[in-house]
């Protein structure tokens, strides 16, 4: 018998959407998801435990229509998808011209209807400090305030970067990883929160005090205004992205 685990921290009532980045990964198996559990199954567990996730795959290809209303009839209630951009947008394009690039993404992604949570747009590092470059590129999606902006060079920590995000009521991504230092800002209705892993990229084990740091950074964008709070982990390699995740629910909705 597979026992789930379903609390009031995943509850359609939430405002914190902790989750990893994916579900589909086979070192999960007798890990994370029982060894007896069909693979066709795992997204139910998953959501069981969980009541969001971040999907990377996304970035890499397109899916059809009929993918985006699978997903929609899957989410049980109350959880939230959260789409990271194509590639082709962010870094081949790297935002110059990509108005119908984005038209068709955010079509696709509306099929997701009030399961999309959000969407991650993340910048090639080595694209230039171009405000009217990016300016263009969130004013082309469906709705900005859905979108989270995470920027992968110091050269856009700027105060004008933050005031173009504030006036479009777009999320920063306060991101964790070796290269980058956790930081707070909120700059839209909804605050996004990334870990990779604060040592090792995607291989780093959070320590319980990390995870009440993180806990604090969210309950704070709470206390700013901030509608919901979404939380990724995306150090899945070793199985840590599902066990801190686990845990931080369990120290947030204490």
């Amino acid at each position: 018998m597979i026992i789930y685990c379903y609390d009031k921290c995943v509850d359609s009532e939430s405002r914190y959407y902790i989750g990893t980045s994916g579900w589909t990964y086979e070192s999960w198996r007798g890990d994370f998801y029982p060894t007896d559990l069909a693979r066709t199954r795992w997204f139910e567990y998953y959501a069981h435990h969980f009541n969001a996730v971040e999907i990377n795959a996304t970035f890499y290809r397109s899916f059809k229509i009929e993918t985006y209303q699978k997903w929609r009839f899957k989410a049980t209630t109350g959880f939230r998808y959260a789409l990271k951009a194509p590639r082709v947008i962010t870094h081949r394009k790297m935002l110059v011209n990509t108005a119908q690039d984005i038209l068709e993404f955010s079509t696709c992604a509306q099929q997701l209807g009030e399961t999309l949570g959000m969407v991650l747009l993340q910048l090639a590092p080595n694209m230039a400090l171009d405000f009217k470059r990016l300016r263009a590129a969130l004013q082309s999606f469906h709705e900005p305030s859905q979108v989270a902006v995470e920027f992968r060079h110091s050269r856009w920590e700027a105060a004008e970067t933050f005031e173009l995000l504030q006036e479009m009521g777009v999320a920063y991504v306060c991101a964790d990883s070796p290269k980058c230092t956790l930081q707070a800002r909120l700059t839209g209705k909804r605050g996004y929160i990334r870990l990779h892993g604060r040592r090792v990229w995607y291989a780093d084990d959070y320590s319980e005090a990390e995870l009440h740091e993180i806990a604090a950074l969210a309950h704070g964008m709470i206390s700013q205004g901030a509608e919901a709070v979404y939380i990724f982990f995306n150090n899945d390699i070793g199985g840590y992205a599902h066990r801190n995740a686990l845990k931080l629910k369990e120290i947030i909705c204490q």
